[in-house]
């Protein structure tokens, strides 16, 4: 025991509890700074939101190689609503083309429905916007059933 001025010192151990929490706080922290550094674990934040977006974007559902809604006449009759007021002003009400290309032609990023649904989705440099977000999976689907049936059966606009 040691005096100093008067006052006697006396070697008090730290109490059991709060010498356990400070060595589980500090095995806490080194696994926190471990797992998530990204130089370290390779996790990130980024890479949760990427997977996170392309999860709520749809992609899986959008896997189709073919237009569902290709033999469905009231497809096609709701398409044709959906192309008059969101495609003819740049591809025409006779889908012949104006700003944008002709489309009962051969298209330039391809004609099959997969390509088709991709141009319209998410849009080509040079002038096609994307449509994703304005018209949805379904509705795409439908304006690329009534463009097939005037580009496959020849039947009027």
């Amino acid at each position: 025991m040691a005096e100093f001025d008067g006052i006697k010192e006396a070697h008090n151990k730290i109490p059991l509890g709060w010498m356990i929490f400070f060595v589980g706080v500090i095995v806490w922290l080194v696994w926190y700074i471990v797992s998530y550094t990204p130089q370290i674990s390779g996790w990130s934040q980024y890479k949760v939101f990427e997977e996170e977006m392309e999860a709520a974007s749809g992609v899986k559902e959008e896997a189709a190689q073919e237009n569902p809604y290709e033999y469905s006449a009231a497809a096609v009759k709701e398409g044709k609503a959906l192309y008059v007021s969101n495609c003819s002003v740049c591809h025409g009400a006779d889908l012949k083309g104006g700003v944008g290309p002709d489309l009962t032609g051969s298209l330039k990023y391809g004609d099959e429905d997969r390509e088709m649904f991709v141009t319209v989705a998410d849009g080509r440099p040079g002038g096609m916007p994307a449509f994703r977000q304005q018209l949805g999976t379904e509705r795409i689907w439908k304006v690329l059933a009534y463009v097939d049936s005037v580009r496959e059966r020849g039947e009027r606009p």
